[in-house]
């Protein structure tokens, strides 16, 4: 039988944050087991670092604006074709579970609190999943309200939100006979990263081990370490509902873990997403099935994994390596469409490629803004886009992209 396809995304998690990578601040007992036997793509990057725009590019594998969203608040079109048509018209089952953040929102509304979280998402807006059970947004990290195909109006849920969403998932999935694709998604580790954390009790902010690229302002330190110290907890306590959520299914279940964007905590002074810093759109992606785990170092982004998961349920012998088509020259796409007016995000639109160890960002006009030897500068702290010495090198990687 064609396998079960797991895709769970987090919000906010970037790549650097798992203990599997390293990170000494990141407790992800689950998460490091599932890497274990994963193939780990360590240069994942999502197409665009802001929620909506890397919902929409994950749900459709369409890059932004092409499908649709342009705008913070611009919902997915009704008739926006998603992995969930591509995998009903392959006989799955779908389902999705938690965070839409595509829906109609209402731009007075505050963005935090019961209002957005109670919004309904008609059912024609549900990117076509079989069995819908959600919420549009509100960044409520516990007690959320859901709504969908078994409940026609918000109903509160105590409890963490992660833990929530995930358990609703086990019990569902659970009672299908299979094949079925579901989306499980969460809004953890995203702000208010000062929320109860399911019982976690946030580390020591002094403790905290900070990238080298953190601004040394005291302030801004000041304010990293304060995060941080929540991100973590959530971090720790959204690994756990994962893991909870992994161990009630079949182990032949293929899994895909990662996340929408990442977050710059104080790296070069910034702060949220919408940045095109390693911070912000470098991401975690896992893929756990019937192959060898593996690390694959090649920089391959999100806006593949619809076209992967019809490709795994036809039932073909797909090898790792040949699994992101649109990565084959080296080269992964990012970029950010719009401004989005709220506090600390990129103030500027900008288009770029990523290879394994370079980065060029041009600015809306075409002009490079920013270019960075990632092989030997990782930390991304010399900008070379007006390096005269480096101008051929930027013209030849322009030339290989089409902004």
């Amino acid at each position: 039988m064609p396998p079960n396809i797991l895709l769970i995304v987090t919000t906010q998690w970037r790549a650097q944050a798992c203990g599997y990578s390293g990170d000494p601040n990141a407790r992800t007992p689950f998460l490091d087991a599932l890497a274990a036997g994963s193939a780990d793509f360590t240069q994942a990057v999502t197409p665009h670092p802001f929620g909506p725009f890397a919902r929409a590019a994950i749900l459709t594998g369409v890059e932004c604006p092409r499908n649709g969203i342009r705008d913070y608040y611009d919902p997915l079109p009704p008739g926006a074709q998603t992995v969930a048509h591509a995998m009903r018209a392959r006989s799955y089952a779908t389902a999705f579970f938690g965070k839409w953040h595509l829906s109609r929102r209402d731009r007075g509304a505050s963005l935090t609190g019961e209002e957005h979280a109670r919004a309904v998402v008609p059912p024609g807006e549900r990117g076509g999943f079989d069995f819908w059970e959600g919420f549009e947004s509100g960044f409520l990290l516990n007690n959320p309200w859901l709504h969908g195909t078994r409940l026609p109006e918000p109903v509160r849920f105590d409890g963490y939100q992660s833990d929530v969403v995930c358990e609703r998932a086990r019990d569902m999935l659970r009672s299908l006979a299979g094949p079925w694709f579901a989306l499980v998604s969460v809004e953890a580790p995203h702000p208010p990263y000062a929320a109860p954390a399911a019982g976690i009790r946030a580390g020591d902010p002094a403790a905290l081990v900070l990238r080298g690229n953190v601004s040394s302002d005291p302030a801004v330190e000041e304010r990293a370490r304060a995060e941080l110290s929540g991100y973590y907890a959530h971090i720790e306590a959204t690994d756990r509902s994962i893991g909870g959520l992994l161990g009630a299914l079949p182990a032949e279940t293929l899994v895909v873990f990662t996340s929408a964007h990442g977050d710059m905590h104080g790296s070069h002074g910034l702060f949220r997403k919408g940045w095109p810093h390693e911070e912000s759109v470098r991401v975690p992606l896992l893929v756990r099935g019937p192959f060898p785990a593996r690390r694959d170092d090649r920089p391959v982004s999100l806006i593949d994994l619809p076209a992967l998961a019809t490709a795994w349920a036809g039932g073909g012998d797909l090898p790792p390596g040949r699994w992101f088509p649109r990565s084959a020259a080296g080269l992964a796409r990012v970029s950010m469409l719009s401004v989005v007016a709220l506090p600390d995000q990129c103030d500027r639109v900008w288009d770029g490629v990523r290879s394994v160890d370079r980065k060029l960002i041009l600015n809306a006009d075409g002009s490079p803004w920013l270019f960075f030897d990632l092989a030997g500068d990782p930390l991304e702290m010399r900008n070379l886009a007006g390096d005269p010495e480096r101008a051929r090198e930027i013209a030849g990687l322009r030339a290989r992209f089409s902004p």
